[in-house]
């Protein structure tokens, strides 16, 4: 319990959340605009872009399209939460304080685990201001694209409920992608360099070149995980894939700074 009290003390930092929450609300207003636009006018095949996947033009008409924005910028807002996740892991190292931590805590498990406890339920609190922003914005911009939805009062807090959930998990485990890249390079700027380097170029060369591998790699599987599974993709498979990410991540992450040695 001081472990978390500890980070979440840290981390409550304004400019840091009120940043986090900019961005989130920016990202989240962002792809509503341009998804339905763009879907509008590509009713056949929609155009995606480098770390967005848009939906059907019938999916948004359905019932999900309330959240279809959730999903189709899930790798923004991962990449978002990695950075944030890489930035509070690897200042420990720049400022030093990770030694002091050491010193009061001898259980680094302990350390990491307050520490993902807390940026967890940050995650938490930004994922709600993206759906707040979404479903907001996204009645809007379906109307001014001439998309009907009339579809979305079927069960519309349930698909909330769901959209929120299933952002969460998957942004949770690219936060976890962000804290063992940050943990084995101690350096914020690498780790995020990775990320983003990943999401708007490695992965996408890599399913050109071998499709057949294209599902199982993490963009693919969260922003399949966040929008309730794809055609190519379903949600258990999903599921379980990313909670397969998540637990190599954290393993990683705790046997290095478990065996790292910290000095004086």
């Amino acid at each position: 319990m001081a472990e978390f009290l500890s980070e979440w003390t840290r981390l409550g930092r304004p400019r840091l959340l009120a940043t986090w929450a900019v961005l989130t609300a920016v990202f989240a207003a962002l792809i509503n605009t341009v998804m339905f636009s763009t879907v509008a006018r590509h009713r056949s095949t929609p155009t995606n872009g480098p770390g967005v996947a848009f939906p059907t033009y019938s999916r948004l008409q359905a019932a999900g399209g309330l959240t279809a924005g959730l999903s189709a910028a899930a790798s923004m807002f991962g990449v978002l939460t990695l950075a944030i996740w890489a930035t509070a892991t690897a200042s420990d190292y720049s400022t030093g304080l990770v030694r002091i931590l050491v010193a009061a805590q001898p259980l680094r498990s302990r350390l990491l685990a307050g520490k993902v406890a807390a940026l967890a339920i940050l995650t938490a609190a930004a994922c709600a201001v993206a759906v707040m922003v979404d479903t907001a914005v996204a009645p809007a911009a379906a109307h001014a694209a001439g998309i009907s939805t009339a579809a979305w009062k079927s069960g519309a807090a349930g698909t909330i409920a769901a959209g929120w959930l299933n952002l969460y998990l998957a942004t949770v485990v690219w936060g976890l992608i962000g804290l063992v890249l940050a943990v084995v390079t101690l350096s914020s700027s690498a780790a995020i360099s990775i990320g983003v380097g990943w999401v708007l170029l490695v992965e996408g060369v890599v399913k050109t070149a071998v499709k057949s591998v294209g599902r199982w790699l993490p963009g693919t599987t969260l922003s399949s995980l966040a929008g309730s599974g794809s055609a190519g993709q379903p949600y258990h498979r999903a599921l379980l894939l990313g909670a397969l990410y998540a637990a190599v991540c954290w393993v990683v992450s705790w046997q290095v700074f478990r065996r790292r040695e910290i000095t004086e």
